[in-house]
Protein backbone atom coordinates (compact mmCIF):
# COMPACT_ATOMS: atom_id res chain seq x y z
CA UNK A 1 0.00 0.00 0.00
CA UNK A 2 1.33 3.34 -1.27
CA UNK A 3 2.13 5.85 1.80
CA UNK A 4 1.51 9.86 1.05
CA UNK A 5 4.32 12.17 2.17
CA UNK A 6 4.13 13.14 5.89
CA UNK A 7 4.69 17.43 4.48
CA UNK A 8 2.49 18.35 1.29
CA UNK A 9 1.80 21.87 2.69
CA UNK A 10 2.81 25.14 0.37
CA UNK A 11 5.05 27.42 1.47
CA UNK A 12 5.04 31.16 0.66
CA UNK A 13 7.63 33.81 1.29
CA UNK A 14 5.62 36.32 2.77
CA UNK A 15 7.71 39.33 2.12
CA UNK A 16 6.15 41.83 4.22
CA UNK A 17 6.31 39.96 7.15
CA UNK A 18 8.23 40.67 9.85
CA UNK A 19 8.38 37.22 11.53
CA UNK A 20 11.43 35.00 11.55
CA UNK A 21 12.49 33.07 8.24
CA UNK A 22 13.38 29.14 8.40
CA UNK A 23 14.85 28.04 5.17
CA UNK A 24 13.40 24.77 3.74
CA UNK A 25 15.99 22.40 1.84
CA UNK A 26 14.18 19.32 -0.11
CA UNK A 27 16.29 16.67 -0.18
CA UNK A 28 13.57 14.33 -1.90
CA UNK A 29 14.65 11.64 -4.27
CA UNK A 30 17.67 8.84 -4.97
CA UNK A 31 21.63 10.35 -4.26
CA UNK A 32 23.51 10.01 -7.66
CA UNK A 33 26.13 11.16 -9.49
CA UNK A 34 25.59 14.82 -10.84
CA UNK A 35 23.73 14.90 -14.07
CA UNK A 36 21.91 11.92 -13.59
CA UNK A 37 18.47 12.23 -14.28
CA UNK A 38 17.10 13.90 -10.79
CA UNK A 39 19.30 12.33 -8.30
CA UNK A 40 20.72 14.52 -5.75
CA UNK A 41 24.13 15.40 -6.05
CA UNK A 42 26.38 17.64 -4.24
CA UNK A 43 26.84 19.55 -7.67
CA UNK A 44 23.37 20.25 -7.87
CA UNK A 45 22.73 21.39 -4.14
CA UNK A 46 25.87 23.43 -3.36
CA UNK A 47 23.53 26.74 -4.70
CA UNK A 48 20.67 25.34 -3.47
CA UNK A 49 22.18 24.97 0.24
CA UNK A 50 24.40 28.22 -0.29
CA UNK A 51 21.17 30.05 -0.50
CA UNK A 52 19.68 28.57 2.34
CA UNK A 53 22.23 29.21 5.13
CA UNK A 54 23.02 32.82 3.68
CA UNK A 55 20.06 34.75 2.29
CA UNK A 56 17.42 36.47 4.22
CA UNK A 57 19.21 35.72 8.09
CA UNK A 58 16.84 32.55 8.76
CA UNK A 59 16.85 31.53 12.42
CA UNK A 60 16.50 28.07 11.46
CA UNK A 61 17.46 25.78 8.21
CA UNK A 62 14.55 22.67 7.67
CA UNK A 63 16.14 19.82 5.85
CA UNK A 64 12.88 17.65 4.41
CA UNK A 65 14.31 13.91 3.58
CA UNK A 66 12.27 11.74 1.66
CA UNK A 67 15.05 9.66 -0.09
CA UNK A 68 15.79 5.92 -0.34
CA UNK A 69 20.09 6.54 -0.16
CA UNK A 70 22.75 5.78 -3.37
CA UNK A 71 25.91 7.39 -3.76
CA UNK A 72 27.93 7.52 -0.41
CA UNK A 73 30.38 9.92 -1.77
CA UNK A 74 27.77 12.54 -2.91
CA UNK A 75 25.64 11.81 0.69
CA UNK A 76 29.39 12.13 2.33
CA UNK A 77 29.78 15.50 0.52
CA UNK A 78 25.99 16.88 0.64
CA UNK A 79 26.20 16.13 4.84
CA UNK A 80 29.67 17.98 4.91
CA UNK A 81 28.87 20.90 2.78
CA UNK A 82 25.49 21.25 4.82
CA UNK A 83 27.47 21.25 8.56
CA UNK A 84 30.21 23.57 6.87
CA UNK A 85 27.50 26.22 6.40
CA UNK A 86 25.76 25.31 9.69
CA UNK A 87 28.87 25.82 11.62
CA UNK A 88 30.04 29.11 9.83
CA UNK A 89 26.92 30.66 10.19
CA UNK A 90 25.63 29.28 13.37
CA UNK A 91 22.63 28.51 12.26
CA UNK A 92 20.66 25.70 13.85
CA UNK A 93 19.49 22.71 11.37
CA UNK A 94 16.62 20.52 11.50
CA UNK A 95 15.95 17.27 9.94
CA UNK A 96 12.24 16.24 8.90
CA UNK A 97 12.51 12.41 7.60
CA UNK A 98 8.95 12.10 5.54
CA UNK A 99 8.29 8.80 4.04
CA UNK A 100 12.22 7.39 4.52
CA UNK A 101 15.39 8.51 5.27
CA UNK A 102 17.35 5.34 4.43
CA UNK A 103 21.15 4.42 3.97
CA UNK A 104 22.67 7.47 2.37
CA UNK A 105 19.24 9.41 3.03
CA UNK A 106 19.72 8.90 6.73
CA UNK A 107 23.59 10.10 6.90
CA UNK A 108 21.56 13.30 5.33
CA UNK A 109 18.81 13.65 8.30
CA UNK A 110 22.60 12.36 10.39
CA UNK A 111 23.79 16.68 9.05
CA UNK A 112 20.74 18.16 11.28
CA UNK A 113 21.25 19.08 14.79
CA UNK A 114 18.29 17.48 15.46
CA UNK A 115 15.82 14.43 13.60
CA UNK A 116 12.33 14.85 13.43
CA UNK A 117 9.75 11.68 11.54
CA UNK A 118 6.29 10.75 11.52
CA UNK A 119 5.20 8.01 13.21
CA UNK A 120 5.45 5.72 9.94
CA UNK A 121 8.55 7.34 8.30
CA UNK A 122 10.85 4.81 7.91
CA UNK A 123 15.13 5.41 9.16
CA UNK A 124 18.25 3.62 9.20
CA UNK A 125 19.73 1.05 6.97
CA UNK A 126 23.14 1.59 8.12
CA UNK A 127 25.15 -0.57 5.72
CA UNK A 128 25.92 -0.43 2.03
CA UNK A 129 25.17 -2.60 -0.40
CA UNK A 130 26.34 -4.16 -4.01
CA UNK A 131 24.12 -6.34 -6.05
CA UNK A 132 24.11 -7.47 -9.50
CA UNK A 133 23.11 -10.63 -11.84
CA UNK A 134 25.22 -13.62 -12.99
CA UNK A 135 24.41 -14.53 -16.47
CA UNK A 136 27.07 -17.44 -17.10
CA UNK A 137 24.51 -20.27 -17.20
CA UNK A 138 22.18 -18.63 -19.23
CA UNK A 139 24.77 -17.75 -22.22
CA UNK A 140 26.25 -21.01 -21.85
CA UNK A 141 22.47 -22.78 -22.56
CA UNK A 142 22.12 -20.23 -25.46
CA UNK A 143 25.73 -21.55 -26.83
CA UNK A 144 27.00 -17.92 -26.40
CA UNK A 145 31.29 -18.00 -25.59
CA UNK A 146 32.26 -14.36 -23.75
CA UNK A 147 35.36 -12.97 -24.50
CA UNK A 148 37.20 -11.12 -22.48
CA UNK A 149 40.77 -9.40 -22.74
CA UNK A 150 42.72 -7.38 -20.05
CA UNK A 151 45.61 -5.26 -19.26
CA UNK A 152 45.52 -5.73 -15.82
CA UNK A 153 44.40 -9.49 -14.41
CA UNK A 154 41.54 -7.52 -11.70
CA UNK A 155 40.36 -5.59 -14.45
CA UNK A 156 37.45 -8.15 -15.23
CA UNK A 157 36.57 -8.47 -11.68
CA UNK A 158 33.08 -9.68 -10.76
CA UNK A 159 31.74 -10.01 -14.76
CA UNK A 160 28.56 -10.81 -14.95
CA UNK A 161 28.93 -13.70 -17.55
CA UNK A 162 31.82 -15.08 -15.62
CA UNK A 163 31.68 -16.90 -12.53
CA UNK A 164 31.75 -15.62 -9.50
CA UNK A 165 35.43 -15.70 -7.94
CA UNK A 166 36.08 -15.72 -4.81
CA UNK A 167 39.20 -13.61 -4.86
CA UNK A 168 36.55 -11.06 -6.96
CA UNK A 169 34.28 -11.34 -3.62
CA UNK A 170 37.06 -10.79 -1.20
CA UNK A 171 38.14 -7.69 -2.77
CA UNK A 172 34.45 -6.46 -3.20
CA UNK A 173 34.36 -6.64 0.73
CA UNK A 174 37.68 -4.93 1.05
CA UNK A 175 35.83 -2.14 -0.64
CA UNK A 176 32.65 -2.11 1.40
CA UNK A 177 33.89 -2.91 5.20
CA UNK A 178 35.45 1.29 4.76
CA UNK A 179 32.68 3.23 3.45
CA UNK A 180 30.68 1.20 5.74
CA UNK A 181 33.00 2.32 8.45
CA UNK A 182 32.64 5.99 7.44
CA UNK A 183 29.13 5.75 7.62
CA UNK A 184 28.98 4.22 10.71
CA UNK A 185 32.14 6.93 11.82
CA UNK A 186 29.24 9.52 10.75
CA UNK A 187 26.13 8.62 12.49
CA UNK A 188 28.25 8.21 15.98
CA UNK A 189 29.80 11.46 15.79
CA UNK A 190 26.61 13.02 14.74
CA UNK A 191 24.33 10.70 17.27
CA UNK A 192 26.69 10.53 19.99
CA UNK A 193 25.24 9.59 23.32
CA UNK A 194 21.78 9.70 22.20
CA UNK A 195 22.01 5.90 20.42
CA UNK A 196 21.19 3.43 22.89
CA UNK A 197 24.65 1.89 23.73
CA UNK A 198 23.40 -1.73 23.84
CA UNK A 199 21.92 -2.59 20.17
CA UNK A 200 24.29 -2.89 17.10
CA UNK A 201 22.23 -0.25 14.92
CA UNK A 202 24.53 -0.93 11.77
CA UNK A 203 23.38 -4.04 10.35
CA UNK A 204 21.93 -2.44 7.40
CA UNK A 205 18.05 -3.17 9.84
CA UNK A 206 15.96 -0.01 9.62
CA UNK A 207 13.17 0.72 11.82
CA UNK A 208 9.54 2.72 12.22
CA UNK A 209 9.51 6.50 13.39
CA UNK A 210 8.25 5.63 16.92
CA UNK A 211 11.06 2.69 16.98
CA UNK A 212 13.56 5.45 15.63
CA UNK A 213 12.74 7.76 18.65
CA UNK A 214 13.36 5.25 21.20
CA UNK A 215 16.60 3.80 19.62
CA UNK A 216 18.45 7.39 19.25
CA UNK A 217 18.59 7.23 15.74
CA UNK A 218 15.91 10.43 15.61
CA UNK A 219 14.93 12.92 18.82
CA UNK A 220 11.50 12.94 18.32
CA UNK A 221 7.97 12.56 16.48
CA UNK A 222 7.42 16.08 14.71
CA UNK A 223 5.82 17.59 11.24
CA UNK A 224 8.20 20.52 9.83
CA UNK A 225 5.68 23.30 10.19
CA UNK A 226 4.27 22.72 13.44
CA UNK A 227 7.48 21.89 15.35
CA UNK A 228 9.33 25.04 13.43
CA UNK A 229 6.28 26.90 14.26
CA UNK A 230 6.67 26.20 18.11
CA UNK A 231 10.36 27.01 18.30
CA UNK A 232 9.87 30.23 16.49
CA UNK A 233 6.47 31.83 16.71
CA UNK A 234 3.48 31.04 14.88
CA UNK A 235 4.57 34.22 12.01
CA UNK A 236 7.31 31.52 10.83
CA UNK A 237 7.71 32.09 7.67
CA UNK A 238 9.23 29.32 5.39
CA UNK A 239 11.06 29.49 2.04
CA UNK A 240 11.24 26.19 0.09
CA UNK A 241 14.68 25.83 -1.63
CA UNK A 242 15.56 22.99 -4.07
CA UNK A 243 17.29 22.49 -7.50
CA UNK A 244 16.11 24.13 -10.72
CA UNK A 245 14.53 21.85 -13.45
CA UNK A 246 14.73 22.16 -16.79
CA UNK A 247 11.07 22.51 -18.82
CA UNK A 248 12.12 19.37 -20.67
CA UNK A 249 13.00 17.79 -17.19
CA UNK A 250 9.76 19.57 -15.77
CA UNK A 251 7.54 17.98 -18.62
CA UNK A 252 9.26 14.32 -18.32
CA UNK A 253 10.78 14.55 -21.48
CA UNK A 254 14.96 14.39 -20.44
CA UNK A 255 16.41 11.28 -22.00
CA UNK A 256 16.58 8.89 -19.31
CA UNK A 257 13.72 10.25 -17.35
CA UNK A 258 11.59 6.96 -17.47
CA UNK A 259 14.51 4.65 -16.81
CA UNK A 260 15.83 6.91 -13.87
CA UNK A 261 12.12 6.97 -12.51
CA UNK A 262 11.58 2.77 -12.58
CA UNK A 263 15.23 2.67 -10.51
CA UNK A 264 14.06 5.10 -7.30
CA UNK A 265 10.66 3.79 -7.28
CA UNK A 266 12.63 0.22 -6.76
CA UNK A 267 14.65 1.86 -4.40
CA UNK A 268 11.68 3.31 -2.31
CA UNK A 269 9.79 -0.08 -3.12
CA UNK A 270 12.58 -1.67 -0.87
CA UNK A 271 11.26 0.40 2.61
CA UNK A 272 7.28 -0.31 1.43
CA UNK A 273 6.82 3.30 0.39
CA UNK A 274 6.48 2.47 -3.36
CA UNK A 275 3.29 2.59 -5.36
Amino acid sequence: MTKSAVMRIPYVDRLMSKGPRVSVVRLHGAIGMAGRGGALSDAALAPVIERAFRKGKPVAVALSINSPGGSPVQSSLIAARIRRLADETKIPVHAFVEDVAASGGYWLACAGDQIWADDSSILGSIGVISAGFGFQDLIARWGIERRVHTAGRSKSTLDSFRPERPEDVERLHNVLEPIHQAFKDHVTARRGSRLVPDRDLFTGEFWAGRQSVELGLADGIGHLVPRMKALFGDKTRFVVHAPRQSLFRRLGLSAGTVFDAAQERAAFARFGAGG
